[in-house]
């Protein structure tokens, strides 16, 4: 399989596509980081190091995670199934079950709650957050540039034919393509016929509905199973390059000082175990991060293709992102979609999870960028072993970066149009 073709550089004060590469390599040196290994966390002390040495102050804050998402969910449809084949003789009891296997998934998914992961056992992750040098003010406002740093796990749902799957029923059935949405929706759809029968209604093509979900089931603990037990990928564009994007876009914004706003970076472990790190990110500081004040920009797979912001995601429904940073992402790829400079970049409706959807799910402004190629449902190399720092392209994560920035740049300068103007001092008289 042979790489992307690597477009120029634009001429901004980033650093050079080599540098960008050796980066992408250096961290996929962390072999199997997956979340709560040793290896992530030598990764997170590595790029605190770095930032420090850019002038930054960073601080890797410890954290705990359940790392083993695909067993979680394994557990999710294996209760609902329980809860299937018990309701034909005890249909309230069912429904219970069935009811406690939706509930627990959907806040599991929105990173809102832990029930049945709580059963698992617990490994400690880091978060690296870093901000610049100096006491911040109370009320500063904050854009906070996100990444997960850990790596993803392999699986045969990523192969070649189910993704060719994937991208051909996601271009006509965007709002159920997402295999998670899939098998969230099969347990949901379980409530009614077992509901039905607990209304005393007894028909033989109920047995039929109730069959059609609890098949899904099956077979999605099947694929779950696999995947728990499969190693983990390189993760050069899922997600070392949404690591690389957040430091170019950290050096393009020291290289052209913010006036209104003042930019941070958390790279987060747990990223793929839906996103606990970031969500132990914002609830940890959330105390002194005001909803009003803070917004976040994740950077999600950015290695391969052109740039795009998500207006709405999640893994089970779909929560909007912020219509206002959405709304300066389109101002960008507006300025920019003819010549040279054009990004093409375009909103989409992204049902991974994200950091972006994680901060969103607890009040705060943000936005996802990611990059695809053509229309492609999910990233190159997405949870393969093909996602190798050869096959990722710094042309891409320099691009994702700079859109980035200039959203940032045109919400700076929206913050400064917005702020009061200090009230002139009256003119010194002099006395006659």
């Amino acid at each position: 399989m042979g790489g992307p073709p690597v477009r120029a550089l634009r001429n901004a004060p980033g650093v050079s596509a080599q540098e960008i590469s050796s980066q992408i390599e250096e961290i996929c040196g962390y072999e199997d980081r997956i979340a709560g290994t040793d290896a992530e966390r030598r990764l997170a002390n590595s790029l605190a190091t770095q930032l420090e040495s850019d002038g930054r102050r960073a601080e890797v804050e410890p954290t705990w995670v359940q790392p083993q998402w695909a067993v979680v969910h394994l557990l999710h449809c294996l209760l609902a199934i329980v809860g299937s084949v018990v309701a034909a003789d005890d249909p309230v009891v069912g429904f219970v079950i069935v009811l406690v296997a939706a509930t627990s998934a959907y806040l599991d998914l929105s990173a809102r709650w832990y029930l049945l992961r709580r059963l698992l056992f617990r490994r400690a992750s880091q978060n690296v957050h870093a901000s610049a040098a100096g006491a911040a003010e109370p009320e500063a406002v904050r854009v906070i540039l996100c990444a997960n740093l850990d790596a993803p796990r392999t699986g045969a749902a990523y192969n070649p034919l189910p993704m060719r799957l994937l991208n051909f029923t996601s271009r006509r059935f965007p709002v159920i393509s997402s295999p998670t949405r899939i098998w969230f929706w099969s347990i949901g759809f379980l409530l009614l016929p077992i509901g039905a029968r607990m209304a005393g209604l007894e028909a033989p093509w109920l047995d039929a509905v109730q069959l059609v979900p609890t098949l899904i089931l099956i077979v999605a603990c099947f694929v779950l199973g696999e995947i728990a037990l499969s190693p983990a990928s390189p993760g050069a564009n899922a997600n070392a390059s949404g690591v690389a994007a957040v430091t170019e876009a950290l050096r393009l914004l020291d290289a052209e000082p913010l006036e209104n706003l003042r930019v941070e970076a958390a790279l987060c472990g747990g990223g793929e175990t839906t996103m606990q790190g970031m969500r132990s990110f914002v609830r940890s500081h959330r105390k002194e991060l005001g909803k009003k004040s803070t917004r976040f920009v994740s950077f999600e797979s950015v290695g391969r293709g052109e740039p795009r912001f998500a207006i709405s995601g999640g893994a089970a429904v779909s929560l909007p992102l912020d219509p206002d940073l959405a709304e300066l992402c389109a101002a960008v790829a507006i300025a920019h979609d003819s010549g040279d400079d054009s990004y093409d970049a375009e909103p989409i409706r992204d049902a991974r999870p994200s950091a972006a959807l994680t901060a969103r799910a607890y009040g705060y402004p943000a936005i996802a960028i990611t990059c695809r190629e053509g229309r492609e449902a999910l990233p190159a190399g997405h949870h393969t072993p093909a996602d190798v720092p050869e096959h990722t392209d710094p042309a891409a994560i320099q691009r994702a970066a700079e859109f980035a920035v200039e959203a940032i740049r045109l919400l700076d300068r929206d913050l400064g149009r917005a702020a009061p103007t200090p009230a002139a001092e009256p003119a010194a008289t002099s006395a006659g």
